[in-house]
């Protein structure tokens, strides 16, 4: 073996062993047995994060108030808000969570794997001003008090909400506040959960001075501006220490302890986003994608192996190596595999698939034009690459810019399909050419067969352009057509199906321990103001979700918690209307400068016409796929966006394959016409472009009819977007060039 085949199979093994050591956490971690719980804190460190989406949890965007704050004030604010909501959070118990500042004056909670999401809310954004207020008078209710006061309040006074069976009138400026705090612990006292407080020297001082000053009165514990209890002071209190008593549980006790010892919140915080994931929704996910992608994976690998035979079964091997070097970096780089990541690791499977299709089709040209095997082996590879790098580097570009542009999910998938795209080239254009490499050269290879279910073609497509155009422009019209007639949100002036995601609104979604009718959830739903939401039923009326315009997801929760027997609250979403504009304007502006990218970059690489063309047809693509959601009922959601940025991706691989071998064509065929030319390049790239299609639809199929409900519309976005990815780069994008040529000439 020389030196140079050395090297390379070193760099192989040496890579591999390093991501089979990155993985190793992720796969023990997930596999646990009871008897090793030790092992699961230093695992989970190491293991591959899981998306809210996949293992259940809550994700939270709060907004500071800083309206009446200069900019310096302000930014001291969130920054406190932000300090005190991390140490309430890591009091609750909640196992790796995300806390971070997003712009100017909101802030990002998730909580991943969390069981009790409504106590978790209330404990983040609970503000916590503890205060305590001598009490004037008081009465059974809010009415007879003001009786007494002759409907008059005094002065310096007034009647705050109180926990207690009575109301109270109190005196504005507080004798005490939770500034003066130094402990809060939840206790036991007479059978019942309260909190204990314990002052500062200087608290106790004050507190001292106050219970001597008014022995005989009642003085009223206020939290947040609500009475919880107002005790007599019987006498002067000097030891520093007080109680909040009240109709606690001790949960309830737990968590107002955590809030008072983190300290009150400088500034009060609104809820404008919420998304939240049952747990065993999340299991659920996870199980019915895993393995409904194995089986695609399965069938893949048992075509390739069929079809191309030995070399398929190189192939396979660079493709589970592709997959191996993804979840291995994924755990590397303590990225987050969400639902759009799976959609990356799709698209992954796809274009790896493709490079070595792309290479064994080219193997197959070389040995009819009788050369030898290793000489077909060399000539495959060689004239293989150009192809495979532009096609890479073109879907690498576009997520580059997705990552730089867009928001969480369209971030997700940008960086698994980056990696992803890395994996594969080193898969296909290094370790499977290697493997090729060492054994033509020790002569192992008698004969290299391969399966050529499609050979050779002279389907003339071009002169069947303008059937293909009207098609097309049907498909799109009557698309659009449906797409500007449903939804209730605007964008650009025209009507749009938007899901909660981009309009706003409510989601929850609800698992019945026996079927309730679309009627009888109607009927609750009309009790609360909210007849107007959507229902959608599935699983034989076990499952049900409800759509509303409203921030109603409380309310929605709480009436169907009365009426029916809940097994479990699946999902909960809540997006404000001021978010999903930003969610709108963040996913359109990825999209609008992937599109430049890739723009600039086949203009360079091929000629300013094949860049337009091939703008074109993804946007062709793109509109029919969203016809299609339109036509069959469904809304558009971030996962969505992932799935059409897929489709982005998949079209533009299968479009630069055809666009490359005419650039190829153009010096080779200089006696033909160029219609006839660009036909000819069609049908000797036909074979490969069905051969990927077919792949990559095998997987998404697996998807669609496996994957459960959470992932079905996102898989149909994809079998769409596969099918008319692979009929654009046949019957729009190159037949558009034929035209420009034709227009140019005229």
């Amino acid at each position: 073996m020389d030196k140079n085949r050395l090297v390379k199979l070193l760099t192989i093994i040496l890579v591999i062993g390093l991501a089979l050591w990155q993985l190793y956490p992720s796969l023990k971690y997930y596999k646990l047995s009871p008897e090793e719980r030790e092992l699961e804190k230093e695992l989970k460190d190491r293991a591959i994060h899981l998306g809210l989406d996949l293992q259940g949890g809550m994700h939270l965007v709060l907004e500071v108030d800083t309206k009446d704050m200069s900019t310096k004030d302000a930014n001291l604010a969130v920054e406190q808000a932000l300090i005190i909501i991390r140490n309430r959070v890591d009091q609750f118990g909640v196992a790796e969570p995300k806390i971070q500042r997003q712009g100017k004056k909101r802030i990002i909670v998730q909580l991943p794997g969390i069981r009790d999401p409504e106590r978790a809310k209330e404990l983040i954004g609970k503000t916590a001003l503890l205060e305590f207020k001598i009490v004037k008078d008081w009465a059974d209710s809010k009415e007879k008090l003001l009786e007494k006061l002759s409907n008059e309040i005094p002065l310096g006074y007034y009647i705050p909400e109180s926990k207690e069976e009575e109301v109270f009138l109190v005196e504005k400026e507080p004798a005490l506040t939770g500034r003066e705090l130094s402990t809060a612990a939840p206790e036991i006292y007479e059978a019942r959960p309260e909190v204990s407080l314990e002052f500062t020297r200087k608290g106790a001082g004050i507190f001292k001075e106050v219970t001597g000053k008014h022995v005989g009165d009642r003085l009223a514990v206020v939290l947040d501006d609500v009475v919880y209890s107002a005790p007599v002071i019987r006498e002067k209190i000097t030891g520093g220490k007080a109680r909040i008593t009240g109709r606690f549980t001790m949960d309830e006790a737990k968590d107002l302890a955590v809030v008072l010892r983190c300290g009150a919140l400088p500034s009060s915080v609104e809820k404008i986003e919420e998304r939240t994931v049952g747990p065993s929704l999340g299991l659920d996910s996870i199980n019915k994608g895993v393995r409904a992608a194995i089986l695609g994976l399965i069938l893949v690998a048992l075509f390739m192996l069929i079809y191309y035979r030995f070399s398929g079964l190189i192939a396979n091997f660079a493709l589970f190596l592709t997959l191996l070097l993804l979840m291995a970096a994924l755990a590397g780089f303590g990225a987050t595999l969400t639902l759009p990541g799976i959609a990356g690791i799709i698209l992954t499977i796809g274009m790896a698939v493709d490079a070595n299709v792309l290479i064994f089709e080219r193997m197959k040209e070389e040995l009819r034009s009788g050369k030898s095997i290793r000489a077909s082996v060399e000539g495959g590879y060689t004239k293989a690459f150009l192809t495979i790098m532009d096609a890479n580097v073109t879907t690498l570009i576009a997520a580059l810019v997705l990552f730089q542009f867009g928001t969480g999910p369209v971030k997700g998938f940008a960086v698994t399909l980056s990696i992803g795209i890395l994996a594969s080239m080193f898969s296909a254009l290094i370790v499977s050419r290697a493997i090729f490499e060492f054994l033509t050269s020790r002569r192992r290879f008698k004969r290299l067969s391969m399966a050529s279910l499609i050979g050779p073609t002279r389907i003339d497509f071009i002169n069947r352009r303008k059937i293909a155009f009207a098609f097309s422009l049907l498909l799109i019209v009557v698309g659009l057509v449906s797409f500007v007639t449903k939804g209730e949100a605007r964008l650009l002036g025209i009507k749009k199906n938007f899901g909660i995601d981009f309009r706003g609104g409510s989601l929850v979604q609800f698992r019945f321990t026996s079927p309730v009718s679309a009627n009888e959830g109607r009927k609750a739903l009309n009790e609360i103001g909210l007849g107007a939401s959507t229902i959608q039923q599935f699983d034989a009326g076990k499952g049900m979700i409800i759509r509303s315009t409203k921030d109603a997801v409380t309310p929605i929760v709480s009436k169907f918690s009365q009426a029916f027997k809940l097994e479990e609250v699946q999902r909960r979403e809540m997006v404000g209307p001021e978010v999903g504009r930003d969610l709108r304007k963040a996913a359109f502006l990825a999209l609008f400068w992937a599109l430049i990218g890739i723009l600039i970059y086949i203009a360079w690489r091929f000629e300013f016409r094949f860049a337009i063309a091939a703008v074109i047809a993804l946007f062709h693509d793109v509109l029919i796929t969203i016809g299609a959601f339109s036509l069959t009922g469904r809304e558009f959601s971030l996962p969505i966006i992932a799935a059409l940025l897929t489709i982005v991706g998949y079209s533009l691989n299968d479009t630069i394959v055809v666009f490359d071998r005419i650039r190829r064509n153009t010096k080779i065929l200089r006696k033909e016409s160029y219609p006839v030319m660009v036909n000819t390049s069609i049908n000797e790239t036909l074979s490969r472009t069905l051969l990927t299609s077919l792949t990559t639809l095998v997987v998404v199929l697996c998807l669609f009819f496996l994957g459960g409900e959470v992932i079905h519309d996102f898989a149909f976005a994809l079998l769409i977007g596969i099918i008319v990815g692979t009929y654009s780069s046949i019957f729009v994008a190159s037949p558009i060039l034929v035209a420009w040529q034709k227009r140019a000439r005229r």
